[in-house]
C-alpha cells in the first residue's frame, strides 16, 4: 500500500503546511483499474481507523490501572501517529498517512464533531441549571470568568507575534469543563453522590454551556460578514427553541405514545435532522457543530426517546468517529516544532497558570460558602476536568487559521498534562470524611427504638409498585421513629458500557390537573412515592432514577444505599405473576443484579416476591389505600437473617393495622442431624436464637396483635407441609434468606431442587411455581461483610452466598 506514486507540491510556512497533489489515473492494471487497489482512498481509511482503534484500545488498557480518563489515550495515540513521532517519517506518508487522504480524514473528523455535539445536546438537563442554587452558580461563573482573563493574556504575553484571534480560543477552551469525562471521574472515585460531586456536575453543566456561547460568539465575529452571521445564527437558535422544538416534541411523542416504542424511522428522522441543522448554521456562516448541538438541546425530554437515540448512535459515534477526530488533531498537532520556538520557561508558565486558573477561582468560591479547604481544593480540582469540548474549540481556532504551529501543539500539551493530573491528584488528595453514624445502623436490630428508619426502596417498572408501596405502608412510621424512604426507579443504559447516571427527582413538579405533560413509567413511579407520602404524615420520601447497564447496575445500588445511611434495601424480585396466577420466567438480568447486591450490600436486604393479585399499575399513582388490616407471619427457622426478618416484623407489629404470626420450626425427635459443625458452635447458635426469641415474647406478651407458636418437624418436606397448611390466611410471609445452622434437618432436601438460590431454600419454595399462595414474600439477608463474616451476634456463623453454584434461571 504505498502513495509514493502520486506527486504533490509542498509548501512550508511558518504557521502552516500546505499539501497540493495529484495523482496518475492511468493504468493497465487488468483486475483493479490501478496499479494497486490498496493506493485508493478507501483502502487507506479502513487502514488508518484499524491502526487508531487498535492503538487507543491498548492505550486505554495501559492507562486505565494509571487512573487515567479516556481522553488521554486519545490525546497521546493522536501525537503518535502526528508529526510528533511518526507523522513525519516516509514510511507513514507513503504508506499510512499519505497527504491525499487528509481531506477524507477531516470530512470524517468534522461528522464526528457534529453528531458529537448533537449527543452533548441531547444530554443537556436545563432543570439542574435552573433549580442550581446561587453556590452552584457562583462556582459556575467564577470558573468561566478567570480561566477566560487568564488564557486571554497568556496567549498575547508568551507567545512571539500571535494573531490576536487566537486569544479567544485559547481563553474560551480553559473555560471549559467536559461533563461527560467529569461525571467517569466522581463515579470512578465514588463521589458522584458526595456534595462535592452534585456540586460540580451541575457547576459543569453551565460552565459547558458557557463555553458552547462563548465559541458561537468567537466563530461568528470572526467571520468575514460577523454581523450577518451573527444576527442569523442567534435567529436560527430562537426559531429552534420556540418553534421546532414544540412541534418536534409534539410530533414524536405522540407517536412514540401510540406505539410505546421508537421506530427506526424516528432515529433515521433524528439523525438527518442533525445534518440537516448542521448545514444551516454552516450556511449562516457559523460552524456545523453549533446546528447539531441545538437539535440535541431542543430533542424531547422523554427517556423513551433519548435512550433509544443513544443506543443507536453513541458507541458508533464515541468508538469509530471520535477516533478519527483525535487522529486529525494528532496531524495538526507538530509537538518537536513547537519544542523548538518555545523556550521550556514558557512552556512550563502557560501549563502551570492554566492549570491554577480555574483551582484558583473556584476555591476561593468555595471558601466563602464555607466549604472546608479539602473539599474547596477537590472542586477546583474537578472543574478542571478537560475533554472533546476543549479540544473541538480549538480545532476551530486551527479551521480559520487563527492558531498556528506554535499555539495549537502548546494548548494541546497543556490540556494532556491537565488531565493526567485530575484524576490521581484527587484521588491522592481527597478522601470525604464520612459520618461515624453511618456505619452503626446498617441492619434493622441495629436501628434505635427512637431513631429514623431508612429504606432505599428499589423497583424496575410500575409492576413492582404496588407490592412495593404496600410492604412500606406497613413498615410503621411513628413521630419517635419516622420512616424514610428512597423511591428508586432502575433503568437500563441499553448497548453501551459508559457511566451510569442517578437523576434526583427534588424538583418533580405535576402539572395543575395533578398530570404531567407526558405520562411515562418513570413520572408514574414518582408519582406513586410522593402519594405515598401525601397519605403518611411521618414519612419523607425522595425519589430518584438510576439509568446503568445491568452488569453495574448493584454497584449503583450499594453505592447509593451507603450513602443515604440506609438500614434496609428493599429490591424486586425478578419473576413477576403472570395472569393465570402463576410465577412467570422472569428476567435474567434482575436476577443478577438481585444476586450481586446480596454480595455487596453495606446493610442489611430484601428481596420482595410479589404473588399478590395487585391492582392494576395503571391506577396506582391515582389513588392508593393500604386501610385493611394485614396478616403478617414470619416463618423463623433460625440465624442472623430470621432474627433480621423477625426484627422487621416486630416493627410492623406495631401497626394497629397488622396481626402478626411467628412460626417457630424446631427439629423434633427423629429429625436427622445433618449439619457440619461442630457441636459447640451449634450451640451458640442455638441459645442466640432462644434468647432473641425469649426476649421477643417478654416483650410481646401483652399485644394481643402478636402470636407465637411453635411448630415441630423432622424434616424439609415436613416443613413445605406446615407452611402449604397455613393456606391463604396471611398477607406477607417475612423469612430469613440463610437457615441460621447450615444442612438443618428443618430445611433438609430442600435446596437440591431449587431454582433461585439468592431466596433460601425456605423463600425459593414460597416462590416457584408449584406453590399455589397468593401473598407477599419478603426475604431477609442480614448485613455481611466484605470478607463473608456475619456481623451479628454469633459471630461463629459464616455466611454462604452460593458463590461458585450459578443460579438456576
Amino acid at each position: 500500500m504505498s502513495a509514493s506514486l502520486d506527486k504533490y507540491e509542498l509548501r512550508t510556512t511558518k504557521d502552516f503546511v500546505e499539501v497540493c497533489y495529484y495523482a496518475d489515473s492511468k493504468s493497465t492494471h487488468p483486475l483493479w483499474g490501478s496499479e494497486s487497489a490498496l493506493s485508493t482512498t478507501l483502502p487507506f481509511l479502513l487502514t488508518q481507523l484499524m491502526l487508531v482503534i487498535s492503538v487507543d484500545r491498548l492505550l486505554r488498557l495501559i492507562l486505565m490501572p494509571l487512573r487515567q480518563p479516556r481522553i488521554v489515550a486519545h490525546i497521546i495515540f493522536g501525537l503518535l501517529f502526528g508529526p510528533t513521532v511518526f507523522g513525519e517519517t516516509q514510511f507513514s506518508r507513503d504508506y499510512i498517512f499519505p497527504y491525499k487522504t487528509t481531506m477524507v480524514l477531516e470530512t470524517f473528523s468534522n461528522l464526528a464533531q457534529v453528531y458529537y455535539m448533537f449527543l452533548v445536546g441531547l444530554e443537556v438537563n436545563f432543570s439542574l441549571i435552573l433549580h442550581s442554587g446561587t453556590q452552584t452558580l457562583c462556582v459556575a461563573i467564577a470558573g468561566v470568568l478567570f480561566p477566560f482573563l487568564v488564557g486571554f493574556g497568556l496567549y498575547f504575553i508568551v507567545l512571539n507575534k500571535p494573531d490576536g484571534r487566537g486569544s479567544m480560543f485559547w481563553a474560551i477552551a480553559l473555560t471549559s469543563t467536559n461533563f461527560p469525562a467529569l461525571v467517569r471521574i466522581l463515579a470512578d472515585l465514588k463521589l458522584l453522590r458526595s456534595n462535592v460531586g452534585r456540586i460540580a456536575m451541575r457547576s459543569a453543566i453551565i460552565s459547558d454551556l458557557c463555553s458552547w456561547l462563548l465559541l458561537v460568539v468567537a466563530i461568528s465575529i470572526f467571520n468575514e460578514n460577523k454581523y450577518e452571521t451573527l444576527i442569523s445564527t442567534s435567529v436560527f437558535m430562537l426559531i429552534c427553541i420556540y418553534a421546532l422544538r414544540p412541534t418536534l416534541s409534539s410530533w414524536l411523542i405522540n407517536q412514540t405514545s401510540m406505539s410505546e416504542n421508537v421506530s427506526d424511522t424516528h432515529v433515521w428522522f433524528i439523525l438527518a435532522g442533525v445534518v440537516l441543522c448542521g448545514l444551516i448554521t454552516d450556511a449562516c456562516g457559523s460552524h456545523s457543530i453549533v446546528g447539531a448541538f441545538m437539535f440535541g438541546v431542543i430533542m424531547p425530554q422523554e427517556d423513551i426517546i433519548r435512550s433509544k437515540v443513544l443506543e443507536k448512535l453513541d458507541d458508533f459515534v464515541k468508538e469509530i468517529l471520535l477516533p478519527l477526530f483525535f487522529l486529525t488533531s494528532g496531524l495538526r498537532c507538530d509537538i518537536k516544532l513547537m519544542l523548538s520556538v518555545t523556550s521550556w520557561t514558557t512552556i512550563l508558565v502557560v501549563i502551570v497558570l492554566s492549570c491554577v486558573a480555574k483551582v484558583v477561582s473556584v476555591f476561593f468560591v468555595s471558601l466563602h460558602y464555607n466549604m472546608p479547604t479539602q473539599e474547596g481544593v477537590a472542586l477546583g480540582l474537578l472543574m478542571n476536568t478537560k475533554g472533546v469540548m476543549a479540544l473541538i474549540i480549538l480545532n476551530t481556532g486551527r479551521d480559520i487559521k487563527v492558531l498556528n504551529n506554535q499555539s495549537f501543539p502548546l494548548m494541546v500539551l497543556t490540556l494532556l498534562i491537565m488531565s493526567c493530573l485530575i484524576e490521581p491528584i484527587v484521588a491522592l488528595a481527597y478522601m470525604p470524611t464520612r459520618n461515624i453514624t453511618e456505619r452503626k445502623n446498617r441492619s434493622i436490630q441495629g436501628t434505635e427504638a427512637d431513631s429514623e428508619f431508612r429504606i432505599l426502596a428499589c423497583v424496575h417498572s410500575m409492576r413492582n409498585v404496588m407490592g412495593t408501596l404496600s410492604l412500606l405502608d406497613l413498615s410503621h412510621d411513628t413521630k419517635k421513629s419516622p420512616l424514610s424512604i428512597f423511591g428508586t426507579h432502575l433503568l437500563e443504559l441499553p448497548g453501551r458500557a459508559r457511566t451510569s447516571m442517578l437523576i434526583v427527582h427534588d424538583d418533580y413538579k405535576v402539572g395543575p390537573d395533578g398530570h404531567s405533560r407526558v405520562t411515562t413509567d418513570t413520572s408514574r413511579v414518582i408519582r406513586a412515592f410522593k402519594n405515598f407520602e401525601k397519605m403518611n404524615n411521618t414519612v419523607t420520601v425522595q425519589t430518584m432514577t438510576v439509568v446503568s447497564p445491568y452488569t453495574t447496575m448493584h454497584r449503583d445500588i450499594c453505592s447509593l444505599a451507603k450513602d443515604k445511611c440506609v438500614n434496609l434495601i428493599i429490591i424486586p424480585f425478578h419473576k413477576q405473576l403472570n395472569a393465570d396466577g402463576r410465577m412467570g420466567d422472569g428476567n435474567s438480568n434482575f436476577a443478577a443484579v438481585n444476586h450481586k447486591v446480596l454480595m455487596n450490600a453495606s446493610c442489611s436486604v430484601g428481596i420482595l416476591v410479589d404473588r399478590e393479585m395487585a391492582a392494576d399499575s395503571k391506577h396506582v399513582d391515582s389513588e392508593i389505600s393500604f386501610s385493611s388490616k394485614r396478616q403478617i407471619v414470619v416463618l423463623y427457622i433460625g440465624g442472623p437473617d430470621d432474627r433480621e426478618a423477625l426484627a422487621y416484623a416486630w416493627r410492623m407489629a406495631g401497626n394497629v393495622n397488622v396481626s402478626l404470626t411467628v412460626a417457630r420450626f424446631v427439629p423434633g425427635k427423629d429429625a436427622v442431624e445433618l449439619n457440619n459443625l461442630e457441636s459447640s458452635n451449634v450451640n451458640d447458635v442455638k441459645q442466640v436464637d432462644d434468647a432473641f426469641i425469649e426476649k421477643f415474647k417478654l416483650k410481646s406478651m401483652n399485644n394481643n396483635s402478636i402470636n407465637f407458636v411453635e411448630k415441630v418437624v423432622n424434616s424439609g418436606e415436613e416443613t413445605i407441609a406446615e407452611i402449604r397448611a397455613m393456606g391463604n390466611a396471611y398477607d406477607l410471609y417475612v423469612i430469613g434468606r440463610r437457615p441460621g445452622i447450615l444442612k438443618s434437618p428443618v430445611t433438609s432436601g430442600l435446596s437440591d431442587w431449587g431454582s433461585c438460590p439468592e431466596l433460601g431454600p425456605i423463600g425459593d419454595t414460597l416462590a416457584s411455581a408449584n406453590f399455589a399462595l397468593h401473598a407477599l414474600v419478603l426475604v431477609v439477608q442480614h448485613y455481611i461483610s466484605m470478607d463473608g463474616v456475619d456481623t451479628s451476634q454469633d459471630s461463629s456463623y459464616k455466611s454462604t452466598l452460593g458463590i461458585g453454584n450459578e443460579a438456576r434461571r
